[in-house]
């Protein structure tokens, strides 16, 4: 009998859109650090794109949760900084 060994490649992109380029310059540099290795990300201007790779579904999702976690972390931040 054969078994069959089947990988599977789960792929992910989040974009996040801010209301300035600096604003999004504040967040990419304060994730960017601590997504190496998990995700790839790109700054254009005021918007950030993540791209996730994955060959486990379980990785992927804790990846995920774990940037958007940070995201808001960081958003919140900024918010009272302004005020």
């Amino acid at each position: 009998m054969m078994t069959k060994i089947l990988f599977m490649k789960i792929n992910g992109d989040i974009t996040l859109t801010y209301k300035s380029k600096k604003d999004a310059q504040i967040v990419f540099d304060s994730l960017e650090v601590d997504n190496e290795n998990y995700l790839t990300s790109k700054l254009n201007n005021n918007t950030i794109t993540y791209s996730i790779k994955n060959t486990n579904l379980g990785s992927f999702l804790a990846t995920v949760d774990d940037l958007i976690a940070s995201e808001i972390t960081v958003e919140k931040i900024l918010n009272n900084v302004k005020k």
